[in-house]
């Protein structure tokens, strides 16, 4: 008997330790999910949603400033707030987007930015700009990368360089002079040591480069010089064979024009080049992957995936007001991205993207090229069943969006007075 309630005893204490681990261990991990189940509830008993993003943030609010009595009144508060800036059922979303894009986009300059103090780096910014983003073109007018690095390659100058030579297209014209004997029908090259050893390029490498050109040989000369000679000597091979050599690549990426080596402070060394081959550069080695960005929308599409893209869309496209004072909503240009990236691939907006896709013959004939469209359209066949804006417009009947979109008749019974 005395075992068995010595055991009882035993099992007695191991509950009691047991209960007080558990008072003690209520990480803040519990406290969080205890108020959002509380938040929840509240959100339950008014019949009302808050998205979960919104719920987190009362969350963490209510932590800090130890409001946690005063839940049920915070959740009112965030409710009416959510609700005053939902938009209305049938509201013309896109065509408030487009105006609050479009009446600032009237007051922007046309002009080009020389970048990073250098004359010779130039951005297109402003109107050209917000163009070029929104017809998604393949090539932008002024490609550029900022291509941040990691490691020991932010801090050393001398890796930072390294690695901008690896990334910079050097062509032979750039680390050699050139001359060419017309009566021998030869050319000599005259390596540039400063500039090669700057470029950290050898003398074999520049052999092995001109191996690779067709119906020409290459021999490096006691005094350092290579002599070209043709295997079919002739005037017009010469020439050609000249143009070959200066524009052949030795080191580098191809489309990186040139770089820019910057320190900036809190950073370290970044590189800045003209021209743009993003899928190429993130392979280097010392350039960090997650950072280094282009303004490249079509590159950034097929590196990285369309959700890379969007955004790459929408920070292109604020950016670019931003720059000229103009504030737009993010949310305007978020709608644009949404239509532009929405079936999985990048496309402009205008006659041969989103526009020229419309259902709408009247619609896409308001837009450009209006007999064409006319024409294909009565040749086709086709029928417009009046949906949109435009063709509404045109017609002279009111539109299906706003007020427009109720369609609600009631008769109203004679009231007799009692």
């Amino acid at each position: 008997m005395a075992k068995r309630k010595t055991k009882k005893n035993e099992v007695k204490k191991k509950d009691k330790e047991t209960k007080k681990e558990k008072k003690v261990a209520t990480p803040k991990k519990d406290k969080k999910m205890l108020l959002e189940e509380k938040i929840l509830k509240v959100l339950d008993k008014h019949k009302k949603s808050l998205p979960y993003s919104i719920v987190e943030d009362i969350v963490n609010i209510a932590m800090e400033k130890k409001l946690e009595n005063k839940l049920e009144k915070l959740v009112l508060a965030a409710i009416e707030e959510y609700e005053n800036n939902c938009i209305e059922p049938a509201e013309a979303c896109g065509i408030v987007a487009a105006q609050s894009i479009g009446e600032p986009g009237t007051q922007m300059t046309m002009r080009t930015f020389h970048y990073a103090g250098v004359a010779e780096i130039n951005v297109t910014l402003g109107l050209p700009r917000l163009i070029e983003i929104v017809d998604a073109r393949s090539v932008p007018s002024t490609p550029m990368m900022n291509i941040y690095l990691e490691g020991a390659y932010r801090v050393d100058p001398d890796l930072a360089e390294k690695v901008a030579n690896n990334i910079e297209m050097t062509k032979l014209i750039d680390i050699s002079d050139m001359e060419i004997d017309l009566t021998n029908l030869t050319i000599t090259i005259k390596p540039n040591e400063k500039m090669m050893k700057r470029k950290d390029i050898k003398i074999e490498e520049i052999l092995n480069h001109i191996k690779k050109i067709r119906k020409i040989k290459g021999e490096l000369q006691d005094d350092g010089t290579i002599k070209i000679t043709l295997d079919e000597p002739g005037y017009k091979n010469l020439l050609n064979a000249s143009e070959a050599l200066k524009n052949l690549k030795i080191k580098g990426i191809d489309g990186i024009e040139r770089v820019i080596i910057r320190k900036e402070p809190n950073e370290g060394y970044v590189i800045y080049s003209e021209g743009s081959n993003f899928e190429e550069v993130l392979k280097v080695e010392g350039v960090d992957p997650h950072r280094t960005t282009t303004n490249d929308i079509q590159s950034v599409y097929r590196t990285l995936g369309i959700e890379a893209a969007r955004n790459m869309i929408i920070t292109e496209a604020y950016n670019t007001l931003m720059e000229q004072g103009l504030n737009v909503d993010l949310r305007h240009i978020m709608l644009v991205a949404d239509i532009m990236t929405a079936d999985g691939t990048v496309r402009a907006i205008g006659r041969h993207g989103v526009s020229g896709e419309k259902t709408s013959v009247l619609s896409r004939a308001a837009f450009e090229i209006t007999v064409n469209h006319l024409l294909r359209a009565g040749v086709r066949g086709e029928v417009d069943t009046l949906k949109g804006v435009a063709e509404n417009i045109i017609v002279g009947q009111p539109v299906n969006l706003g007020t427009g979109s109720v369609k609600l008749v009631m008769s109203v019974p004679n009231f007799k007075k009692k």
